[in-house]
């Protein structure tokens, strides 16, 4: 790190800016215990540090990574030479009135799905079992079932790249499947209002332990791991099914690459058996990749977001197939 960058880490840290930790180890803030450490990492407590931070790093040009609960990136073993600001619990209110949820950016969304459960409303039963934050959700139109939490969306509140605070709306944010306006803008979820209808509570707590049952017969829960690895499309579910059996009918399960391996549970899962590298990850990635064009001329993408040292963010298949021509 360069003289004038700590300089700059060490300005930006007295301010407020909530919770900090120099070089902090990033494998403890990622699902898949992956990642070298952060040179700076903070927790905003409200959207004001969040709006700080972001005219702060915009004026000084220093990498900034946003994060809730890591449950969907893969960090490079390199860590991050910049910023790392960790929108989680301080930022996690949700509140309920009638039809009305209002939720912060940090919300745990297993969380969100129960509280509004008991609250006798319908509409977020497919989002129980997965375990990252409101903010990240929204930004991807994430969800499970094919349905996508920006069915529920009405309003996002935001904080852009350049430091100020706007609400849209939800067709402001341009939902499609697994996708949303808001990616590669720089702007970072605050606050999310959704609509849930009323629904009969015995059947969504229902639906809701069908979910999660389901889920712990078929997802590897005991090994670390980001969830579904490659994206299913449409076409390609309708052609050849999702991406779990095309990886397991190609005879990918329990592919291993040091210590990175083809979840033998379920193929669309990449887990680390014990000190798995981002290279491993990757190297697995294309090799799985490689397999499946062969055999049905399918390209697999990654839902995963590899992140890279200086703070950029893109699909993990493109990294895996850079790191092939380096």
């Amino acid at each position: 790190m360069s003289q004038s960058l700590q300089s700059q880490l060490a300005a930006l840290a007295g301010q407020d800016v909530g919770r900090i930790a120099f070089d902090e180890p990033l494998s403890q803030h990622s699902s898949w215990r992956i990642g070298g450490a952060a040179w700076l990492l903070l927790e905003p407590e409200g959207r004001e540090q969040v709006a700080r931070v972001q005219r702060f790093v915009r004026e000084q040009r220093i990498p900034l990574v946003v994060i809730g609960r890591g449950t969907n990136l893969l960090f490079d073993d390199a860590g991050v030479h910049g910023v790392v600001m960790k929108i989680g619990e301080q930022m996690g209110d949700i509140r309920i009135s009638g039809q009305k949820i209002i939720a912060g950016g940090g919300a745990w969304v297993p969380q969100l799905a129960r509280l509004s459960m008991r609250a006798g409303l319908t509409g977020l039963e497919h989002t129980i079992g997965i375990p990252g934050t409101l903010g990240g959700l929204v930004m991807m139109n994430g969800g499970s079932q094919r349905k996508g939490i920006g069915e529920n969306v009405t309003r996002v509140s935001i904080v852009d790249a350049e430091g100020a605070t706007c609400r849209l709306s939800r067709e402001d944010c341009a939902f499609s499947y697994r996708h949303s306006a808001l990616q590669e803008t720089g702007s970072i979820v605050v606050e999310v209002e959704l609509c849930c209808p009323k629904g009969e509570l015995a059947k969504v707590r229902s639906e809701m332990i069908s979910d999660l049952r389901t889920r712990r017969r078929k997802f590897p829960r005991k090994q670390p791991n980001c969830g579904s690895v490659f994206l299913s499309t449409a076409e390609m579910h309708a052609s050849v099914g999702p991406p779990g059996k095309i990886i397991e009918d190609a005879g990918l399960k329990g592919m291993r690459i040091g210590q990175a391996e083809v979840s033998q549970q379920h193929a669309n899962f990449i887990v680390n058996l014990g000190g798995a590298s981002s290279a491993d990850v990757l190297t697995l990635i294309r090799h799985v990749r490689q397999k499946v064009r062969e055999r049905i001329g399918f390209e697999l993408d990654c839902e995963v977001c590899y992140v890279s040292p200086d703070g950029m963010l893109l699909p993990a298949h493109i990294k895996a197939d850079k790191q092939l021509q380096q």
